[in-house]
């Protein structure tokens, strides 16, 4: 299972978890001891510079296969993931890029977080909206060109105006975005890639003590 995540291979992934299903292994020990460990394996030598933006791509695609497997089936028993936290992303609104943004859903979905994408070209007002709704812990905001990165600010204020900040942590990303602009805008996370983001994430969320971004 792991080395499926390894090798990107979305087919395989998914007939692995078709075959945990039909020999009754436990979904959740498929995904957190077989999928997530090529998931780590992933990030760890992304880091290290040994895999590249392409593997990160074919990996998180191949984590999403396994998991559409196997997510019914833990309905199905009453069982679920241990979440570690719920997070709203989208890219702001005027701004259309998204591979970047839906790289950063797909690993932190793949690392334990629930994920509420709300695509591109996104509103202030639906950032707050949907974080009211669904008790965000998190609101993760991406930004690809310098004319939208404004719109950052904009949504956090937006935050505060409705009374959700300091409950909501803000992660902000994209091209044009630096740790600095980050701190200018009040953002409490910042991180140039998907790796990093779930990191960063994790820290907001108490799990990580060391400061990153």
């Amino acid at each position: 299972m792991a080395h499926s995540i390894i090798d990107g291979d979305v087919e395989v992934a998914g007939q692995l978890a078709r075959q945990a299903i039909e020999q009754d292994v436990d979904p959740l020990e498929a995904i957190n001891q077989g999928f997530v460990v090529g998931v780590n394996y992933v990030g760890e030598q992304y880091t290290l510079g040994e895999m590249f933006l392409p593997d990160l791509v074919l990996a998180g695609e191949a984590m999403k296969a396994a998991v559409a497997v196997l997510e019914p089936e833990m309905a199905r028993r009453g069982a679920e993931r241990q979440m570690l936290g719920k997070v709203v992303l989208g890219t702001v609104a005027g701004d259309i890029h998204e591979i970047g943004k839906t790289l950063v859903g797909t690993m932190l979905a793949s690392s334990g977080f629930q994920v509420y994408d709300l695509g591109v070209d996104v509103p202030i007002g639906t950032f707050v909206e949907k974080a009211r709704q669904v008790n965000a812990d998190i609101v993760g905001l991406s930004a690809l060109l310098t004319t939208t990165m404004a719109r950052q600010r904009d949504v956090i204020e937006a935050l505060e105006e409705a009374g959700l900040r300091p409950g909501v942590k803000v992660m902000v990303g994209g091209a044009p975005v630096t740790g600095s602009w980050a701190g200018e805008i009040g953002a409490d996370g910042y991180s140039e890639d998907a790796i990093g983001a779930v990191a960063v994430a994790k820290r907001l969320m108490g799990g990580y003590k060391e400061a990153l971004g």
